[in-house]
């Protein structure tokens, strides 16, 4: 009985790892207009599933890390109760910042499930080892991320500009119907329709940001939104490649995953990856929207910058095994273009933060409660 519900948590925390998070690689090719949801959503999904499945031969590191080891005791780490109250308590809280269409870290509310379970299940918590493995990673990754990317964007700028390549604006032109009040008495009111030519800036939802120029012989705006595209997926494939083995350490509780002649990491990872997928694909919608569209206005330069930033810092980290949250550097990426842009929202920045300082906490009380209510039911 404890063994199925250990599956159906780690399935449903990998549902919401992905919903919450599948998007957040693509998320600059949506905000950009470089291509439309389905279209951005289809390139995360096929780049994420392919990181999931290599995590089990470049990111073993964390599949380790985050089965307990070190931070709680390790009788505790081999308890099935354990593992489900974790699992149960991560899932509970991705979904209801998912709902809300808050990006959320996985790995925050990981931490503080594994470290509110072990406290009700009366382990030591190896602070320690919290403070240096787990959350120092954590906390640095997202700054680095920030000043980066606000440091290399005006240099990327300017070396666009060095290049000859320059912005289009899109500029509206044709007729335009307009209506007049031209006689009005208490009895009749008389409307007339003219129609005359307008010159208007276009906005984003009428026209795209493009850029003019040749780089290496290629027209700059080709060349800038096949980069663009390439960085997103090495964003999405970095996603995968660091958040599936925290998922599917989870798993190795399960005898099946321990003992299928050396294959358990690769198909945990595998099955994990497939239901990452599936959560994206199905419940990314609404994180999609505050990451693509009310973080800060983005067009196509930028959105590679971007990308590119947090793609190599959560690949290097994975590499070492090193557990950064995928959304908190990817969100520090944009912060960092908002802030060099001068383009940031700082009121939907604010809430996200409120909402990264509460996931930990959160899964702390979750994850006292689940291991005390699976012992109430004796489950």
């Amino acid at each position: 009985m404890i063994l199925a519900i250990v599956l159906l948590a780690v399935g449903t925390l990998a549902y919401a790892n992905g919903a919450n998070d599948n998007f957040k690689g693509v998320a600059t090719l949506f905000g950009s207009g470089t291509t439309h949801y389905r279209g951005a959503l289809t390139w995360a999904t096929l780049t994420t599933l392919l990181g999931s499945l290599t995590a089990v031969f470049l990111a073993e590191k964390l599949l380790h890390a985050f089965k307990g080891k070190g931070l709680v005791d390790t009788t505790l780490v081999a308890d099935p109760t354990y593992v489900a109250a974790v699992a149960l308590a991560t899932a509970l809280t991705v979904l209801v910042a998912t709902r809300v269409g808050m990006p959320v870290s996985t790995t925050h509310g990981l931490i503080g499930a594994l470290i509110g379970a072990g406290i009700a299940a009366g382990s030591v918590i190896h602070t320690g080892n919290l403070v240096a493995k787990l959350l120092a990673p954590l906390l640095i990754s997202p700054v680095v991320a920030l000043a980066v990317t606000a440091f290399i964007y005006p240099v990327l700028r300017s070396l666009r500009k060095w290049l000859g390549v320059t912005e289009q604006t899109c500029m509206c032109v044709g007729p335009e119907i307009v209506e007049i009040l031209p006689l009005a008495t208490p009895e009749t009111v008389i409307l007339e329709r003219v129609e005359h030519w307008t010159l208007s800036t276009g906005t984003s939802a009428t026209c795209q940001h493009r850029y003019a120029g040749r780089v290496l012989g290629l027209e700059a705006s080709v060349m800038l939104d096949r980069l663009h595209y390439l960085s997103a997926g090495m964003l999405s494939f970095a996603r995968g490649l660091n958040d599936t083995p925290k998922i599917a350490a989870l798993l190795f509780v399960v005898p099946f995953f321990t003992g299928f002649f050396g294959w358990g990491n690769f198909l945990a990872a595998a099955a994990v990856g497939l239901v990452i997928a599936l959560g994206g694909w199905l419940g990314a919608r609404q994180v999609a929207e505050t990451m693509s569209h009310k973080i800060t206005s983005l067009n196509h330069g930028q959105g590679f910058t971007a990308n590119a930033v947090a793609g190599l810092i959560i690949i290097g980290a994975s590499r070492f095994g090193l557990p950064v949250s995928t959304t908190h550097v990817s969100c520090g990426a944009l912060f960092g273009i908002g802030s060099a842009a001068g383009s940031a929202r700082w009121k939907t920045i604010a809430a996200i933060l409120a909402a990264w300082v509460t996931t930990l906490p959160m899964g702390v009380l979750l994850g006292v409660v689940g291991y005390w209510g699976l012992h109430f039911f004796k489950i």
